[in-house]
């Protein structure tokens, strides 16, 4: 069962999140981190994944090692280790142009990739159930929208497609058993 902890990582992550919204779409963005935790604890995560997944972006997204620093004074050092290890990046300077933005984005993806064979199961649960409900919204917004969708991503439909099979191989070997969910949503947007 979930404790009052779970209860105050939401609140947390809503106020952190609380004027972000998703890529293109404008629904608020504590519903990716909701999905995200669902799926966690429908994977049998735990609570402390089920937290770090309400707040795997809260260092990305909202301030960097100051950030993971509260976390981890707030919900304890094995929350701060799993955000820490979904991030693939902590903020920083984003590159003004296009081409110098794409080669940023596909060199991050590169080496957060090349850490997963690292990163204990209990990280990869939560990194998993982050790429699974990413790949299931963008498929629902290609339904919805069409190709225009590949517009709102630094990767652009190549990149972006290139992404989620890398993941889907790695997933299916290392966590065979919940990767299908993700076979279903990058197979489904490769075909889109």
């Amino acid at each position: 069962m979930l404790s009052t902890r779970f209860d105050h990582a939401l609140s947390y992550a809503s106020m952190i999140h609380r004027i972000q919204v998703r890529k293109g779409s404008g629904v608020p963005y504590i519903s990716h981190l909701l999905g995200v935790a669902s799926i966690t604890l429908e994977f049998g995560g735990n609570e402390d994944q089920a937290i770090a997944a309400l707040l795997h972006d809260a260092a990305e997204d909202q301030g960097g090692e100051v950030r993971l620093h509260d976390i981890r004074i707030t919900f304890g050092e094995a929350v701060e280790k799993i955000v820490r290890d979904c991030s693939d990046s902590m903020g920083g300077k984003k590159p003004t142009n296009a081409a110098d933005r794409k080669a940023e984005w596909r060199l991050r993806k590169e080496e957060y990739m090349s850490t997963l064979p690292n990163k204990p199961e209990s990280s990869l649960l939560v990194s998993l159930a982050d790429k699974t409900h990413n790949a299931e919204a963008i498929v629902a917004d290609l339904r919805r929208s069409g190709p225009t969708v590949w517009e709102r991503f630094t990767g652009e439909q190549d990149g972006t497609v290139w992404y989620y099979q890398e993941l889907l191989k790695f997933f299916s070997e290392k966590m065979p058993e919940h990767a299908s969910r993700l076979d279903r949503a990058a197979s489904e947007m490769t075909a889109l």
